[in-house]
């Protein structure tokens, strides 16, 4: 399944797909620019965070829950980004998002940055997010719908 979604950085294609052994995943394309290079010559570090964010936001857009303002009910709570090689402006990135641990109140997604052309790894990243209760200011369980989506979504390693 395929959309094509528009967002303030790009134009980016989301997909769900099946891997061997039944691990769903969400893929997400994405064309690096030129303000994300450095002095360097490569993609800075920072963007690769902006990267994750994406991927995330369009997770969740992806299984059903809401990412609008008015219903948003997700907070990050940790994320992490090893960074295995270099990419470099306008490379065409594919960011996979898996489900690698689901708690009462939270879960951890697993990222892989991948070139799109090469499949070279760029960079891993996790990310803990936790459903939160903005009106009593505290975590609250994962909505049941959103549950079962994710358990479905769950891999033992990514």
């Amino acid at each position: 399944m395929a959309r094509t979604l528009q967002g303030c950085k790009s134009t980016a294609t989301v997909m769900v797909f099946k891997q061997k052994g039944g691990i769903f995943l969400h893929e997400l394309k994405l064309r690096t620019r030129f303000c994300e290079t450095d002095a360097i010559g490569h993609i800075n570090n920072t963007s690769y965070f902006i990267y994750l964010e994406d991927a995330r936001l369009k997770f969740f857009e992806s299984i059903g829950a809401s990412v609008e303002i008015k219903d948003f009910n997700i907070i990050l709570a940790s994320v992490k980004c090893d960074f295995v090689s270099q990419a470099f402006y306008n490379e065409e990135l594919t960011i996979r998002t898996g489900v690698a641990k689901l708690g009462n109140t939270s879960c951890e997604l697993a990222h892989e940055i991948l070139d799109a052309e090469t499949g070279r790894l760029i960079a891993r990243g996790k990310a803990v997010v936790v459903f939160f209760d903005f009106d009593k200011q505290q975590s609250r369980p994962i909505p049941d719908d959103i549950r079962g989506i994710l358990e479905k979504h769950l891999q033992t390693a990514m």
